[in-house]
């Protein structure tokens, strides 16, 4: 095996790479990205970012890591007999083993047409654009109140900034935390000056060549100079379409985190079976599983990995609050509130089956870190 390439230049590619040479991997490494930029941590993008030009977002380890660096143009498809992997529209790379980790991107809007002033917050370059629009007082609606959409409402408002976050649902975050943990985030943004408006969809845009108006499902009509669509991410597989590997919400793995033989999928493309959940396949968006699983699939191709089965955690700011998980949470299991302080900590616990499979919390790092002792002996 001397050449291995990596599709997609974020953190789960970069932590592959780097295992690989840690485990003294010397053949060739290609990373294919998308972007034009090197690794960076995307986490402070809704967060310091937003408020300070020299917040540092930089990966270590990217200067001094042995690989070609063949950034600026995406992968496009892939030809598994052939072992390459097609970038851009005329270049393509050959390879021995590959390591698939092109994330996921932002769902569009439809409806809201080319005008100025329609921004998305998925990488860099978006994160840029949106920060030199804030450098007037802008008037802002976010349509879409999961955990971009809340943080970034929650950055803008130390700002001071006028902010309307729409979002379709009867609480903000009811399909991963529950609808008493959204019920909770909910009073946090209207606490802090956020004009909530839950239940509606943004339908269209209006203005001469920016944005001036944004319309509603209900009629409402509200007056914004920017319009930030948050309404998640979609993993990126169009372009492994025909390739022969399966493609059902993201790429599909084994166990062991391989797609197909000398083949590993990695971070937010990949989709894969879960002991905890009894074998349910799951794609896991956050920052930890995309080291995790970044390394696990360089081992994978060396042939020493194990089966895959971390305990997937998150964390989120909001209004000063640092809500962590463990575990698997959301609308579908059953949800145990045990601690709600009136300050807006608390604690809760996810059922499955009638077991504990995962906890958030708001404070209580001491519990949080217990429970995730208990998930990880009882079921990794």
């Amino acid at each position: 095996m001397h050449r291995i390439a990596i599709a997609g230049a974020g953190l789960a590619g970069l932590t592959a790479a780097q295992e690989l040479r840690r485990l003294g991997y010397d053949g060739d490494i290609s990373m294919v990205g998308a972007e034009r930029h090197r690794p960076y941590r995307r986490p402070p993008l809704s967060k310091e970012y937003l408020l300070d030009p020299g917040a540092d977002i930089a990966l270590a380890g990217t200067d001094d890591l042995d690989v070609t660096w063949l950034l600026g143009h995406a992968a496009t498809g892939l030809d598994l007999s052939g072992q390459r992997l097609h970038r851009g529209h005329r270049s393509s790379v050959p390879f021995d083993a590959l390591v698939i980790a092109t994330g996921a991107r932002a769902r569009a809007l439809p409806g809201v047409g080319d005008l100025d002033g329609v921004l998305t917050l998925r990488g860099l370059d978006d994160a840029h654009a949106l920060r030199t629009a804030l450098t007037t007082r802008a008037r802002v609606v976010i349509a879409g109140a999961g955990f971009l959409g809340s943080e970034v409402a929650a950055t803008l408002r130390t700002r001071d900034l006028p902010v309307t976050l729409v979002e379709s649902d009867h609480v903000p975050l009811r399909r991963p935390l529950g609808e008493r943990i959204g019920t909770i985030i909910a009073d946090l943004h209207r606490a802090h000056g956020v004009d909530l408006r839950l239940g509606r969809r943004v339908v269209a845009v209006t203005g001469t060549r920016r944005v001036e108006q944004v319309h509603l499902d209900d009629g409402t009509v509200l007056p914004a100079d920017l319009l930030i669509v948050a309404l998640g991410a979609e993993p990126e597989t169009d372009w492994l379409r025909g390739s022969g590997l399966r493609l059902d919400g993201g790429v599909v793995v084994d166990g062991q985190g391989l797609a197909a033989p000398q083949v590993a999928a990695a971070g937010d493309v990949a989709r894969r079976p879960s002991t905890l959940l009894g074998g349910e396949l799951i794609r896991v968006e956050h920052y930890s599983n995309a080291i995790e699983q970044g390394a696990h699939a360089a081992r994978a191709l060396l042939g020493i990995a194990g089966r895959f089965d971390a305990i997937p955690s998150f964390w989120c700011h909001l209004y000063g609050h640092r809500l962590q998980s463990t575990g698997f949470t959301g609308a579908s299991y059953d949800l145990h509130l045990r601690i709600s302080e009136p300050d807006g900590r608390f604690l809760a616990e996810y059922h499955h089956d009638g077991r504990v499979v995962g906890v958030v919390a708001a404070g209580f790092l001491r519990q949080l870190a217990a429970y995730r002792q208990l998930l990880t002996k009882e079921y990794v």
